[in-house]
């Protein structure tokens, strides 16, 4: 059935019609539901592009591609862009990906803004005080912020809590008898990174435990620096007893420094991971199996697709922000403190 046929069905103009079917508020409530009714009866499907162009969008939401080795876009980038695309075939919407040359941000995005190939924006990877979310805001153009930042300008995002995830970790390595715990997460100045900072040692403070310096490590995400890096602290005398891994990268080569040094994992050296939530890497499936932070990437990406689209369908960007609660997940990886025998 075709639009004219299925105004001529309702004694509706097709613009009526169109309009009823796309949602718009000038139609009242009781013509929008009496069209969808007619349309859902008659089986009419309109035109995605027919649609898009009735409504003034382009159906594309986009997202940047940095060309260097950046810590967002690392293995957990296939689950977050699984979960978008869930949500966003809803509406049927593409994900359109665009490069940054010259890990030039500022100048990719405004290019996509300009070239209008997309309704809206995903901007991942914030720090504390980012320029991007600045200049889209300035720009008045859609976007999700995936974190948060100390932009006091209202826009919409969603963040996990990384302070209580790492606060709640720490403090339960710290009540086992641990006095000596190493942090290795992801690079300085990313608000995730800063918070989980601000939790580890919010968790020192209060049970009044020293923070030794040397067991702080910021760098990037990766199975090599995880290694290298738990390699250099376990050498320390004393070494640490547990370790927090920003993610279950980091985590992988931890295991293989502390397997490497003959401990014994989760009795002589503690290790609990950030992100439990990876179909290809279980975490109760490794040996021994790890404590963990249960944070899902991809219930993340979907999330944000649907608060992308409110945020199309007009509802206001400071109604639009939310923390995930993180789960801490005990499995065998951690474990009271045991002097090598």
């Amino acid at each position: 059935m075709k639009l004219k046929e299925l105004a001529e069905q309702l004694g509706l103009s097709q613009t009526t019609v169109s309009r009823a079917l796309n949602g718009y508020p000038e139609v009242n409530r009781a013509t929008r539901e009496r069209v969808n009714q007619a349309a859902v009866k008659f089986g009419y499907s309109a035109n995605a592009n027919a649609r898009r162009l009735a409504i003034g969008r382009v159906g594309a939401i986009g997202i940047l591609m940095p060309n260097d080795k950046s810590e967002r876009f690392g293995p957990h980038t296939s689950e977050f862009f699984s979960g978008l695309a869930e949500r966003l075939a809803q509406d049927e919407m593409d994900l359109l990906m665009s490069p940054v040359i010259n890990n030039d941000e500022i100048s990719a995005y405004k290019r996509l803004i300009s070239s209008k190939r997309v309704d809206a924006i995903i901007v991942t990877g914030p720090t504390l005080t980012d320029e991007r979310v600045a200049m889209l805001i300035d720009a008045k153009f859609p976007f999700v912020l995936h974190g948060r930042t100390n932009i006091g300008a209202p826009h919409a995002w969603l963040d996990i809590d990384n302070a209580g995830a790492f606060r709640q970790a720490t403090s339960h390595l710290l009540d086992l008898g641990h006095k000596h715990i190493a942090m290795i997460d992801g690079l300085k100045g990313h608000t995730f990174s800063e918070h989980r900072e601000l939790g580890y040692r919010e968790a020192h403070l209060e049970r009044g435990v020293p923070v030794d310096p040397r067991f702080v490590v910021h760098e990037r995400f990766s199975d090599e620096i995880g290694f290298r890096e738990a390699q250099r602290l376990l050498s320390y005398t004393p070494h640490p007893t547990a370790i927090l891994a920003g993610s279950m990268m980091t985590a992988l080569g931890v295991f293989r420094a502390v397997r490497s040094k003959g401990y014994q994992l989760g009795k002589e050296v503690s290790i609990i991971a950030h992100d439990d939530v990876f179909p290809y890497l279980n975490a109760s499936n490794m040996v021994p199996s790890m404590t963990t932070t249960r944070s899902s990437i991809r219930s993340a990406g979907t999330r944000i697709a649907d608060m992308l689209v409110r945020v199309l369908d007009g509802e206001p960007v400071e109604n639009l922000h939310e923390v995930w609660p993180v789960e801490l997940i005990l499995r065998q990886s951690s474990g009271p403190p045991v002097t090598p025998s």
